[in-house]
């Protein structure tokens, strides 16, 4: 499991730092940083790609407010320890959703070149933040009837639609 990025701070945590932060300035034009999306504020799915152990994923900002999440999804199978590894790798750090956008990313499950033997699981865990719970949704759901195959699993970063995600992936893995 990755740590847990400041953005997943607690609320009383996060209202200390707050009151210590300097405020915005009218006259100098700053503006205050964007909240971290409430859980509740975000919709997320997954659907399996057209290519073998790749999911797609999306992150869905319902409200008329910019909130950010942390630039890597979070992405568990089931009783598996550990999340999807980003690729490339990085640190969290705030991805912006625009009010009613939607951020995709790629994860591949199992890398099919790797000659081990991937565990099958039935169900993957979503979510845009660490701070969320997340969804899950079953092998089933996911048009997988014979479960999830996991091993090594990664993720790209959020990226502004399908395209980009997929090709993040692909240059990642290769």
């Amino acid at each position: 499991m990755r740590a847990r990025s400041l953005l997943a701070i607690p609320a009383t945590a996060a209202a200390a730092l707050a009151t210590l932060a300097p405020t915005a300035d009218a006259a100098t034009g700053s503006a205050a940083p964007t909240p971290t999306c409430k859980e509740s504020a975000v919709s997320v799915s997954a659907t399996a790609a057209q290519r073998p152990d790749v999911l797609h994923i999306t992150a869905t900002n319902h409200t008329a407010r910019a909130c950010v999440v942390d630039r890597i999804p979070t992405v568990t199978f089931a009783d598996l320890d550990g999340a999807a590894r980003p690729l490339p790798p990085t640190h969290s750090a705030p991805y912006r959703l625009a009010p009613h956008a939607t951020a995709h990313a790629a994860v591949r499950t199992a890398d099919p070149a790797g000659g081990a033997h991937p565990r099958t699981v039935d169900s993957v865990t979503v979510a845009a933040d660490p701070s969320h719970h997340g969804r899950t949704i079953t092998a089933a759901a996911l048009n997988l009837p014979r479960g999830v195959r996991v091993w090594d699993p990664v993720t790209t970063w959020w990226q502004p639609s399908w395209t980009p995600a997929a090709t993040a992936l692909e240059h990642a893995t290769h």
